[in-house]
């Protein structure tokens, strides 16, 4: 006789009420309005003076060939040539993979000088509300601290909310590259904190670079903070839906390819980021490892070999984090999937042992922010599992720092 809790009616019922719960949610958190957000201004009128640019009497590239295109042509230009383009279209070079680093860091600060320019002249607007000019206040300090020679800028957009990467370590150089993945709320103003310094973008790199030197002093290792993709404000539709998350996969992708060398590459995907680290799975390059979540609300599978990668996956979720009260499913478009730190999903579950709440996975001294500086320099059986039996880390071989296990 079939029980009752496992009667279809039931199933359906618990769906039904899953997708109430998330219709709750949206209620009480406020609905974010879907827009078809424009290609930002700024960054847009860079592209379009460099494609109809020359140098050395010859037309530029298109600026959204392969990266290995792009990366052919700068190395074709001598040094000042390639000096002169990026002080002609900051924006344009600053965002282009596939440009060497160093140039980009370079075009980044000339496009945050220029942006910095603009907010200050905002702040004395007298037709902007006090408001206003509060908000230009504030978008004039994050330039200039983002343009502190110590920093190293890999992507910038000022347009709306803005978006940034930041690089941690030689990137050019590094034998293992970590990617941090965002979620909900990222953007210029929001990549760094002072306060909850870790929950921010900045904060997550610049623990695992620490902690991933730390694990293998002698691995020349690169972080890089990516929150280079129009995330969703709050918990409104944006977040219970992939719309954000499939433009951002997109970017993603272009982003790995166009990063120097060939060393292996982990991303480190965090709540909304995990989905965007989940549409992205299918189509990254080989040279991604692995993509370890934490905090995830889904990465629009119900498994984890229908991400079809041959990267290693890996989930963690701290105790309190309430992400876990978050339906798991996918209906309609609302929703994304099944949980990763489920038994039946297929990931390798980690210990995320001291992390407390949704924002503290890469608090200094917890274990999930240790476990995943084991997995950027490659030392994969060093890693903490969540349960006793060392599920994840069946079949790995030992430390592997230059490659896959």
């Amino acid at each position: 006789m079939t029980s009752f809790d496992s009667s279809p009616q039931l199933n359906v019922w618990r769906a039904l009420l899953a997708l109430a719960v998330v219709f709750v949610m949206l209620a009480t958190t406020g609905w974010t309005a879907l827009r078809n957000h424009r290609h930002p201004a700024p960054l847009q009128a860079s592209i379009s003076a460099w494609e109809h640019g020359r140098t050395a009497g010859h037309r530029l590239p298109d600026p959204q060939s392969a990266p290995a295109r792009l990366a052919r042509f700068f190395a074709s230009l001598t040094e000042g040539q390639r000096a002169r383009l990026a002080h002609r279209f900051p924006l344009a070079v600053g965002n282009m993979n596939g440009a060497p680093v160093e140039l980009r860091y370079r075009a980044n600060r000339i496009a945050l000088g220029q942006a910095l320019a603009i907010e200050s002249e905002r702040v004395h607007d007298s037709r902007l509300t006090e408001s206003g000019q509060r908000h230009a206040a504030r978008r004039m300090e994050r330039f200039g601290a983002l343009m502190r020679p110590d920093r190293h800028i890999l992507a910038f957009d000022p347009a709306g909310s803005g978006r940034v990467a930041e690089v941690f370590g030689e990137l050019a150089e590094a034998e293992r590259v970590s990617v941090v993945v965002p979620g909900s709320d990222t953007d210029l103003l929001t990549f760094q904190r002072s306060d909850r310094k870790y929950s921010a973008p900045a904060g997550m790199a610049e623990s695992l670079y620490a902690a991933e030197r730390d694990a293998a002093p002698a691995t020349r290792t690169a972080v890089i903070a990516w929150a280079d993709y129009t995330a969703p404000s709050g918990l409104g539709m944006d977040a219970a839906m992939a719309m954000r998350a499939r433009d951002g996969a997109e970017r993603l992708d272009a982003m790995v390819r166009g990063l120097p060398g060939a060393s292996p590459v982990s991303l480190f995907c965090h709540s909304y980021g995990s989905v965007v680290c989940g549409i992205a799975a299918h189509s990254l390059p080989d040279r991604v490892a692995d993509i370890a979540v934490a905090g995830s609300p889904g990465m629009r599978v119900e498994k984890a070999a229908q991400l079809d990668t041959a990267a290693r996956v890996w989930a963690m979720r701290d105790a309190d984090d309430w992400i876990q009260d978050v339906p798991y499913l996918e209906l309609g478009g609302l929703g994304h999937g099944a949980d990763p730190v489920a038994d039946g999903f297929g990931a390798r579950v980690l210990s995320a042992r001291e992390a407390k709440g949704h924002a503290g996975y890469f608090v200094p001294g917890t274990d999930s922010v240790r476990n995943f500086a084991e997995i950027g320099v490659g030392a994969y059986r060093a890693v903490s599992c969540a349960r006793q039996d060392d599920a994840c880390r069946t079949g790995l071989s030992g430390t592997t720092p230059t490659g896959r296990a």
